[in-house]
């Protein structure tokens, strides 16, 4: 089989499918793409078991076959290249030979049925997002996952979709995002939990995307379906913690505040916490709100005042400083709300504005214990 391809062409896309490829894979073959040549359509993909991407190229050829090649050489190979035609040519000598305008370049090849084959979904449900909303969705939400081996449903994002909206919801039982988009829907009622490896990836390719992406899903798998990509991946088995019961309901102490001078205080302050707890206390009474830590082995200190709009009872709250820093700087707005019922119940972190129309987020961040 004998294909010719733009080289810059090719490396955008190979670049976007070797995400996937893990640096240590059990079975050898997983260190390859799959060229599967259909005449000038050439459909190349990546898989590391759980996760399989594939892409469909225009390439000039009237042959057809299927080959796999070692993925680290041939991207290293062709991000060298200036733009350019590029030659592939399978030889008889198990080798694909590559020509370019200035010399040959021969790889060994393995064969093309030896590609786990992707698992198809019989009888999906299917929903449409376009790109970047489901982009901004994950990034949102997929900071806030746990890495617990032992409770691997934290460890992913929890898509939930209904008639009027959807709901992605990301947790690791320490704080809690839940994002919604009111203005999508889905066709009927579904729930799932997707790991973060393949939400990372469609992260980066649909940022900024305005394409329509389709995903199909049933028990056990994810299809996402966009321009000439589709990605298939196992979802995380088990059912999600019910996240409504842990949201507070009641929360009469709501303090607003510059997002920006108050994650900027949070971040100088922190560095003067415990190093194990990062814990930093916030003590508000009136329109003033003071930020303290303190690490008490080496005498370190520090303690900040800023001005807030503050509604409800003087009060003291510790929150690890690490989880709150993560929060603020996930979120675009100029100000944001914090509402609190007691120092031993969740605060609940809301954006003021700078939300699109029919976006909603909740975060919610445990407290620690103050040591008075």
């Amino acid at each position: 089989m004998k294909f010719i391809v733009s080289s810059s062409y090719l490396l955008k896309q190979l670049q976007v499918l070797g995400g996937i490829i893990n640096n240590n894979n059990t079975l050898p073959i997983l260190d390859n793409f799959l060229f599967h040549l259909n005449e000038n359509e050439l459909t190349v993909s990546a898989s590391d078991l759980e996760t399989t991407i594939s892409s469909k190229l225009e390439v000039e050829s009237n042959e057809s076959g299927s080959v796999c090649i070692p993925a680290r050489l041939l991207l290293d190979t062709l991000k060298t290249f200036p733009e350019q035609p590029l030659t592939f040519t399978v030889e008889d000598n198990n080798t694909v030979e590559i020509s370019s305008n200035h010399g040959k370049y021969a790889l060994a090849y393995a064969n093309g049925e030896d590609f786990p084959s992707p698992v198809t979904l019989n009888d999906p449900s299917n929903t449409v997002i376009q790109g970047d909303i489901l982009a901004t969705a994950i990034s949102k939400t997929i900071f806030a996952t746990g890495n617990d081996d032992l409770r691997p449903v934290m460890s992913g994002v929890f898509f939930q979709f209904t008639n009027d909206h959807l709901t992605f919801v990301a947790t690791d039982a320490h704080k809690l995002v839940k994002y919604t988009r009111n203005d999508v829907q889905a066709s009927q009622a579904a729930e799932f939990i997707m790991p973060k490896k393949p939400l990372n990836l469609l992260k980066g390719i649909l940022a900024g995307s305005e394409e329509d992406v389709t995903v199909e899903y049933n028990e056990s798998n994810a299809k996402f379906i966009f321009d000439n990509t589709e990605m298939i991946c196992r979802l995380i088995d088990g059912k999600y913690p019910n996240y409504e019961a842990v949201i507070p309901k009641e929360n009469p102490n709501k303090l607003t505040i510059d997002r920006g001078q108050f994650l900027n205080s949070v971040r100088r302050v922190s560095i003067f916490s415990n190093k194990t707890t990062h814990q930093i206390r916030l003590k508000i009474a009136g329109a003033e709100l003071n930020i303290s830590a303190e690490d008490i082995d080496y005498s370190n200190k520090a303690d900040e005042r800023l001005t807030c709009d503050y509604q409800g009872d003087d009060m003291q709250i510790g929150f690890n400083s690490r989880f709150l820093t993560e929060m603020l700087g996930n979120l675009t707005s100029d100000d944001v709300s914090l509402e609190m019922s007691l120092p031993n119940r969740a605060g609940i972190l809301t954006p003021i504005d700078g939300l699109d129309e029919g976006e909603q987020v909740t975060m919610l961040v445990m407290p620690v214990m103050l040591n008075n």
